[in-house]
């Protein structure tokens, strides 16, 4: 595993062990903080691990990615509850300098049987990591932001029924997705995204980093697709509502 990589992966283990010498790679000098329950810097990371209660923490990181100064990592928690989670570290420097994250709590399995975090995990295609994002980007600004819903089946390998789904609520394939949309709005649910902050990816493996609403609050939608032979194969997401600033322990923003 590539050393930044590994340096991740050890870091969030870190929050289970209590491991002091993985947090190291946190630049002391400077550690920008996007979640919004955490106080800015090295301070506030270690503030989130002495709230929790010794050994009670579980960590399990599924899948790690890089493209460029950026890691991004898939992991189940737990820490006052079952949690799944994106975190993103960047680094300069060989140090971590900044971090954004989006948890839900964990549910499902979903109608097909399917769980937020399993799944494939392999990389592979990394000659077509930038075409994979080119195509993921075209879909999330396509789908997500503008609903030209005309465009949708041409994402997708046949007729879109080999989708693969981990979001709790949806079934697989595109029929499963057509459900799930109904079901939100027949419950008078709107989901809405607004603006796309990120597209990174490594591989067969792309993350969409959104903001937008649910049911008219404020929300952060961080979407990973797999891609496979130029189509978008299986998706996962973690949805994770935004606070009033108010509530914000540092003014960095959620992105």
């Amino acid at each position: 595993m590539p050393i930044q990589k590994k340096q991740v992966v050890d870091l969030l283990k870190a929050i289970e062990t209590a491991a002091a010498e993985p947090v190291g790679v946190i630049n002391p000098d400077k550690y920008i903080q996007h979640n919004l329950g955490a106080a800015d810097g090295l301070a506030g990371f270690g503030a989130l691990l002495a709230a929790l209660p010794p050994g009670s923490a579980k960590v399990n990181t599924v899948r790690v990615f890089q493209d460029g100064d950026l890691v991004f990592a898939h992991t189940a928690y737990d820490f006052f509850g079952p949690k799944i989670g994106f975190d993103i570290f960047r680094f300069e420097n060989g140090r971590i300098v900044e971090h954004w994250d989006n948890l839900q709590e964990t549910a499902g399995p979903n109608p097909s049987g399917r769980t937020m975090i399993d799944g494939p995990t392999e990389l592979k295609d990394l000659d077509k990591t930038e075409a994979n994002k080119a195509l993921v980007s075209a879909f999330a600004y396509d789908i997500l932001v503008n609903g030209r819903m005309d465009r949708l089946a041409g994402y997708f390998d046949g007729n879109g029924e080999s989708y693969r789904q981990h979001n709790p609520q949806i079934a697989d394939g595109l029929s499963g997705l057509a459900a799930g949309f109904a079901a939100l709005a027949k419950a008078g649910i709107a989901i809405k995204y607004d603006r796309i902050h990120k597209v990174l990816g490594e591989g067969n493996f792309v993350l969409v980093v959104s903001e937008g609403s649910l049911g008219g609050k404020p929300t952060s939608y961080y979407d990973l697709f797999r891609v496979e032979n130029g189509k978008i194969a299986e998706h996962w997401d973690t949805i994770e509502a935004i606070p009033p600033n108010a509530e914000w322990k540092n003014g960095n923003g959620k992105f």
